[in-house]
Parts: C-alpha cells; structure tokens; sequence
C-alpha cells in the first residue's frame, strides 16, 4: 500500500490520490455515466471510512452496494491492478446494517409525521401552494390542540377535524377549502398505496443506532436498501432529505473534527431536485452549508454535476468524476459544466479526459491540508475489500440476524395519538347531544287526548230574503190595515166632536 495516506486512498494517477480525513466533512460529489464505476468508488469509500472509525450511511440503489457486508473474492484483474498501485488486497468486509423502509430487506426506519413537518410532507405528496398552505394549516391545529401526529392516518384524522371545522379555524388562521382538503386526503391515498404507511409511526429511528463505532474501532455501514424504494422517488428523496435535517438538529457543533463522525452518501442525487419548490431547495441548501461544522460529510451521487444546483454545488470540495458521454447538446453542456468546476490540470484537457475514461478510472480532486482543490488527476481508482456484487438473501438474513439493532424496530407500536384522540371526542360528544336530547323528552309536558262530545247539528238559519208572492202579500195586508185603522179613527174621533 503507497506510504501510509493520512487519509483515504482513492487510488493512483502519477501519485497516490488521498482524501484526507481532516477535509472529508467539506462534502462532495461522486458522478458518472452509468456504467463507469460509481457504485465501486462508492464502496470503497463507505469501507474505507469505516476502517477508520467513521460511521457511514448510503442507499443501495441497485442492490449491488449490499456486497459490502461480504468479504471480497478479488480476480485477477482486480489483483494485477492493486499490485501496479503497490497495494495489497486483503478481503474483508465491513460491520453492516441493513435497513429498508419497508421492513423487508432490512430493519424498519419509521419517523412520525410531526417530525417530517409541513414542508417534506408536501413534497412527498406533490402538492401546490394552496394545498401546502391547507397542510401547513393542519399541522397548526394539531400543535395547538395538542394532537399528536404520528402516522398517516393521525393526519388523515385532523384534516377530517379541519374541514368540518373549517369556518372556525378560517377566523384564526386563514380560509380553509374543502376542495383543497380533499385533495390532499387523495394524495395521502396515493402515497398509502406505494407503502408509505409503513414509514410513518413508531418505535421511530434514534440517530444513535446509526452512529455507532464496535469493539474493534471500525465505524458501521448504514446500508438502506432502495429498490423499492426507487419506485417513490420523491418518498425516497424526501426521507435522505429528513435524516440530514435530523442529523443537523440533534448533532452538537465541532467545527473542523480530526475526521467525520458520520458520512453521508446520498445516490441518486438528481431525484432530490427534480421539480423541487424553492423553499426546499433552500432548506437542503442550508443544511448542507451548516451540516459540516457538525462533523458530517455528504457526499451526492448523481450522473451528472448539472443535476445539482449551484448553489448546492459550490459547497462540495472533493469531487470524483467518472466518464460522461456528450451525444447530446444538453450533455455537451453538461460535460463542459464538469470540466469547468476542476481546477485544471496542464499536462492534460479535462473535458476530453473524462469522455476518454474507462470503467474504474476517474478524474479527481480534493481538498488540500489548506482547503483548497488539488489540480485535477486522471486516476485509477483502486479494487474494494468487499465483494463486487449483491449479497444474497441468506447472507443478508445472516447479517440482520446478528445485528446490533435486532429487534428494536421490527415491531410497530400504536400508542394514542391525534386518531384516537378525536374518536374519543367525537364519541364524547355525540354521547352528551343524546343525553340532553334525553332529558329535554323526558321533562316536555306530556300531550292529554280529551273526549269531546259530538256537538249537536244546527239548524239550519233561514234567509231573509222574500220570494215576490210574500212581499205582495205583505204590501196588500200592511195597505188593509192602515186603510181600517184611519176609518176606525175617524169614527171614533167624530163621536167626540158631536157630543
């Protein structure tokens, strides 16, 4: 092996290429057309940090990385290149733990959703602004009211408890939408059905069970087992994203440690962000720029630089870059964004190197004793300890069986949370309307029938009006009768005269 590198050898160009332990937390990138060796350059670095005492996580993508855990059977090719490297291969493999979040080729990784928050959950949901706003809402109302959100379908629950609430809750924070609210129910289906259910809840992951160092001084290979995984992409970027908001968090301040006290791989690093609203581009901006001071080192594997923004990747010190084609004019630019971000070497043209490169060699540099890049190194990279290759389902059972976190996680708890909590008032609630409804039949004044007796008919009244025979009748009666009421009169009164 070349003269005892203060750090991690890389492998070989005219000199021996060396990371260096004490400029391995000012993160980098590892990039490359498929095909050319990214997951071997992977490999090596995640073994190599390990024997030094550096814990380390990375997605397996492929399920090619999971070879790690195997001592390698290096052939002759691999030999003949470790001899001319003055390198001797000694087959090891490194301590692994196999983790998967969906419990099945690894130990279970759960969070609840109160600690993903508004802003990753919408993302994992693909959601617009209004929505995202609606969500922000609901993760309000829950902290307010003391509802704890631990899996989906707590949130499930308080966006039920929100929308029939909504005139209330619109006063104290702003409109709430049912259409809106809908919608973001549909998205949650959505994301239960590509098994994000299984993600969300209890026992959630303790930082601590990641950061380990054995008996015999080697850090543990965090290995997440992504196949599956890559079904979901934004669940997959969306949950690297929250471990590194996580390790950010809880991790005390070191600033420039002697070396790492974790490395963080991050495959596939363009699905982080495909599509991705500029808060979030912020935030994963912001946490790589401050996650260093914390002694941890990310490292982004992508096929290409321009799949990274700018602003993310002007913080990335150490790069590996493996061979890119150029057959388009947007790989064209892309080759040339690469080339550009070395520190260029005279003896050769970087953009041609690395359309030149064949699998297992790379351009590298890295950071100086003084932080600054090295000048740019055509480099063989060297063969792993581990095996090229999958491990197989029973070395896989074989490693989990004697894992230091056995057990820990592979059962999920379900302790009350915001479900429960509103069933329990919603039960509470329906069970004193019927009570009151109770009381108020039982104290209304009981309705009497009373008996009433038949009323009698009534005669029926007779009109006032005459027929023309009885009006004649009367005229001729009322005519006589007056006529012998003058002559009686006359008579009587002439008697009187006479006397």
């Amino acid at each position: 092996m070349p003269d005892a590198p203060p750090g991690l050898f890389l492998g070989q160009s005219d000199k021996p290429e060396v990371l260096l332990w004490n400029r391995a937390n000012r993160h980098g990138i590892v990039a490359g057309a498929t095909g050319t060796g990214k997951t071997v350059t992977l490999q090596i670095m995640a073994q190599g940090f390990s024997e030094a005492g550096v814990p380390v996580f990375c997605a397996d993508v492929k399920g090619d990385l999971s070879g790690i855990s195997q001592p390698g059977a290096p052939n002759e090719k691999l030999l003949a290149r470790a001899a001319g490297m003055n390198l001797t291969l000694v087959p090891k493999a490194a301590p692994t733990v196999f983790w998967d979040l969906y419990g099945q080729k690894g130990h279970p990784i759960r969070t609840t959703v109160s600690e993903i928050g508004p802003l990753l959950m919408a993302r994992m949901l693909d959601l617009n602004d209004v929505q995202e706003g609606v969500l922000t809402v609901a993760f309000h109302v829950a902290d307010k009211e003391g509802l704890l959100l631990l899996d989906l379908d707590d949130l499930r629950s308080v966006l039920t408890y929100v929308s029939e609430n909504a005139a209330r809750i619109g006063r104290e924070v702003g409109n709430v939408a049912p259409a809106s609210v809908a919608a973001i129910q549909r998205s949650l289906l959505q994301l239960e059905q590509q098994g994000g259910k299984a993600f969300f809840g209890e026992p959630a992951l303790k930082l601590e069970d990641m950061i380990r160092v054995g008996l015999d001084g080697r850090g543990q290979v965090n290995v997440l087992d992504s196949t599956r995984l890559m079904g979901s992409p934004r669940l997959y970027a969306a949950f690297l994203l929250w471990l590194l908001s996580e390790l950010f968090e809880q991790l005390p301040e070191v600033g420039d440690p002697e070396k790492p006290r974790l490395v963080f791989f991050f495959d596939e690093a363009h699905l982080l962000f495909r599509d991705a609203p500029k808060a979030l581009l912020e935030k994963v901006e912001q946490v790589v720029r401050l996650i260093r001071s914390k002694g941890v080192g990310v490292y982004f594997v992508t096929q290409n630089p321009a799949d990274i923004p700018d602003s993310v990747l002007a913080q990335l010190g150490n790069r590996i870059q493996h061979a890119l084609r150029a057959y388009t004019p947007a790989e064209q630019r892309g080759l040339k964004s690469a080339s550009d971000s070395f520190r260029a070497n005279p003896a050769f043209d970087t953009t041609e190197a690395i359309q030149a490169l064949g699998t297992g060699e790379a351009v590298v540099s890295v950071l100086d004793e003084k932080g600054a890049p090295t000048v740019v190194q055509r480099t063989l990279i060297r063969p792993p300890d581990s095996r090229l290759g999958p491990a197989t389902d029973p070395e896989r059972a074989a490693i989990m069986a004697n894992s230091p976190v056995k057990g820990v996680y592979d059962t999920m708890v379900d302790r009350e949370s915001a479900e429960e909590i509103l069933a329990a008032r919603h039960a509470r609630t329906q069970a004193e309307t019927e009570r009151v409804e109770a009381v108020e039949k039982a104290a209304a004044p009981r309705e009497t029938t009373r008996s009433r007796a038949p009323a009698e008919p009534r005669a029926p009244r007779r009109s006032n009006r005459q027929t023309p025979m009885e009006a004649l009748t009367k005229s001729v009666l009322r005519t006589a009768g007056s006529t012998l009421t003058r002559e009686i009169l006359r008579g009587v009164l002439g008697g009187l005269r006479r006397r």
